[in-house]
């Protein structure tokens, strides 16, 4: 089982996007935010809020010193926001537990609050360059396709990606190849209209030497959010973030018609800590009234 290292590491030289994450001044911190916002996000809706995030909290420690609210304001429209928290969270513990310096090590990465598997390993990759499997959407396709024949990688398991993604990494540039897979996916190996004529490892890939067969595995439900609590919780976000000052409730219900949702969705954010309420029964961001 194996894709030409020098071959993709050689495209990825020639046809890389130039992010600002993979920049060689970048620092660790920078490459773990920018995981921690890619995740479920395209990059060119992070790739602006990275550069503000950086530029105002350059370091974890200048993080840990805001408030949660604070941070959760300047996530902005980048969805999923308790990843904001999580990030907050283990800004805190790196500036108070190692020095104000990311780790470096998988296993200590793993034990900050909110880091999982994949960022922890995409971190100790990306950033310090060791050897490491790191298994995002991208990767799982390409080694369905052109390790295994299949039109798709279909549902995950950790310990089975793990292991494919560990028997393709070479001894030296492990992390440059990691990137190499992970970008042929984005740009190239793609989900839906795969530019298979471009593909610098189109001569080994099992799909094509199989005539690309269809998948026939289970069918991925298309998530929606028109309607959805997801949408609701960001509308009544939308609200507190548009504000510097607590607001009543009655602020909040113009938000969305159907009563028993929305207050639903308020109080999913209470317990998700992504909303507080005042003594006096307003609704603020976390952090900034008590």
């Amino acid at each position: 089982m194996s894709l030409d290292a020098e071959v993709l590491i050689d495209w990825f030289a020639d046809h890389a996007r130039d992010l600002p994450w993979r920049r060689p001044e970048c620092t660790p911190w920078g490459v773990l935010v920018s995981e921690i916002m890619l995740q479920q996000t395209p990059v060119a809706r992070v790739e602006p809020v990275w550069r503000e995030w950086l530029a105002r909290w350059p370091t974890p420690s200048a993080m840990a010193a805001a408030t949660q609210g604070e941070v959760l304001r300047a996530w902005g429209k980048l969805g999923y926001p308790r990843r904001a928290l999580r990030l907050h969270a283990a800004a805190l513990a790196i500036a108070e537990q190692h020095g104000d310096e990311v780790p470096h090590d998988v296993d200590t990465l793993l034990a900050l609050p909110g880091i999982g598997a994949y960022t922890a390993r995409a971190v100790a990759a990306f950033a310090y360059g060791e050897r490491c499997p790191v298994v995002d959407t991208n990767v799982r396709r390409v080694v369905a396709r052109a390790v295994h024949g299949a039109a798709d990688a279909g549902p995950p398991s950790t310990t089975r990606d793990l292991a494919d993604v560990e028997a393709l990494l070479p001894d030296q540039r492990a992390a440059v190849y990691s990137a190499a897979l992970m970008e042929l996916g984005a740009l190239v190996c793609t989900a839906r209209t795969p530019r298979c004529a471009d593909c610098p490892v189109l001569a080994a890939c099992a799909w094509q030497r199989d005539g690309r067969p269809a998948y026939d595995g289970p069918v991925k439900v298309a998530q929606k959010f028109a309607g959805t609590d997801r949408q609701v919780r960001g509308l009544l976000l939308d609200v507190l973030r548009g504000t510097a000052e607590p607001v009543a409730k009655s602020r909040l219900d113009v938000v969305w018609a159907d009563a028993g949702q929305r207050d639903r969705c308020l109080h999913s954010l209470l317990v998700d800590g992504l909303v507080e309420q005042t003594a006096s029964g307003l609704f603020a961001l976390p952090g900034e009234h008590r």
